[in-house]
């Protein structure tokens, strides 16, 4: 069994530092780079993608509303342009810097609040993977299991990778419980089985007690949690006892 490991990265701008990107970027298959609006800067962004060419790991695009002060996590009113030329805007800016170092665009992870609106609204959805399209048909999408990008993505024949989280817990309906004070690492050998069995057998257990039945192609951690990397650690050492394989998503 194979499946991708992706954490969010370049999400430092300036002087303000964020998350440990020197030491997950060695423990992951996958890097969802900032593009500069919701956190990241140009200087950021050719630095990372440095850094996982380094460590041969595959690149995307993590772009997401104009909102540095709330780290893009505020919902905004856009029109679907707008939201298609934030896309273009930032996925562009990032494919220079990979052309750069000789590197492709993997794939696209919209960021935050982005992400989440277009996980339940369809037209956000097809505007958001309409804009990828524009700058490459090949280019894997993230999204939840049961979600808006999943279904008009099939529908549009763009490639999906359902994506599942490490750090946070899931819904019945296979998304993602969203908390104000972030995720929350406990028992790091627990919550790696935990990953274990959504590979494995595609369920996870949801925090009312039911299963919630799922598809793993890809794995996120947030670089940005405390104990991320002592996570991660734990997650190959129980993929290792699994049999399970951590692969780029493109060749999932």
């Amino acid at each position: 069994m194979r499946v991708d490991i992706n954490c969010d990265m370049g999400e430092s701008f300036g002087l303000y530092q964020m998350g440990n990107d020197e030491e997950m970027m060695k423990l992951i298959s996958s890097a969802n780079i900032a593009c500069g609006f919701h956190a990241g800067d140009p200087h950021v962004m050719r630095r990372t993608v440095q850094l996982a060419k380094e460590h041969g790991v595959r690149i995307g695009a993590h772009p997401g509303f104009p909102d540095m002060m709330g780290f893009g996590r505020r919902f905004m009113t856009c029109t679907p342009e707008e939201i298609r030329d934030y896309i273009l805007y930032q996925t562009g800016a990032l494919r220079e810097f990979a052309k750069a170092y000789q590197m492709e665009l993997q794939h696209c992870k919209p960021h935050g609040a982005l992400y989440m609106m277009a996980m339940s609204d369809e037209k956000i959805a097809r505007v958001i993977l309409e804009g990828l399209a524009m700058i490459s048909e090949k280019m894997i999408v993230f999204a939840l299991n049961g979600s808006a990008v999943e279904a008009v993505g099939q529908q549009m024949g763009i490639p999906v990778a359902r994506e599942v989280y490490a750090d946070r817990e899931h819904t019945e309906d296979g998304s993602i419980v969203l908390t104000r004070s972030g995720p929350t690492i406990a028992n790091v050998h627990e919550m790696a089985e935990r990953v274990v069995r959504m590979v494995r057998e595609g369920k996870v257990r949801t925090p009312d007690g039911r299963d919630a039945v799922v598809r793993a192609d890809t794995i996120c951690i947030h670089g940005d949690t405390p104990g991320a990397v002592e996570l991660t650690k734990a997650i190959h050492a129980a993929f290792q006892s699994a049999g399970i394989t951590v692969a780029p998503v493109q060749k999932i």
